[in-house]
């Protein structure tokens, strides 16, 4: 079993806050493509990280988690590139681990 989390800024990089309809779209995503989704939203996570100049950038997210039995790399690629363009980012981290159901 895998657990695949996704990383979703809050605003754009000017600052605004992307509607909560665009994070909608992101849940129903999910939902029905793997039966199940479990989204952090109310509470953002705050990322930092160190730009190729060397300036420390931040940004407050949100996270997705899905689990599947296989991670299909193809598929998450292509939605990866969408959700980078959806969302106008350079990059949006999604990553996978393998986890035991309990």
């Amino acid at each position: 079993m895998h657990l695949i989390q996704l990383y979703l800024p809050l605003r754009d990089n000017d600052g605004n806050a992307f509607p909560k309809a665009m994070f909608d779209a992101v849940r129903e995503d999910l939902a029905s493509r793997f039966g199940g989704v479990t989204a952090f939203v109310r509470s953002p996570a705050v990322g930092l990280w160190e730009d190729e100049d060397g300036s420390v950038q931040r940004d407050e997210v949100v996270l997705f988690e899905v689990m599947a039995a296989h991670v299909d790399h193809g598929w998450w690629a292509a939605y990866r590139e969408d959700l980078q363009r959806r969302f106008r980012q350079e990059e949006i981290l999604v990553r996978a681990s393998a986890v035991e159901r309990l």
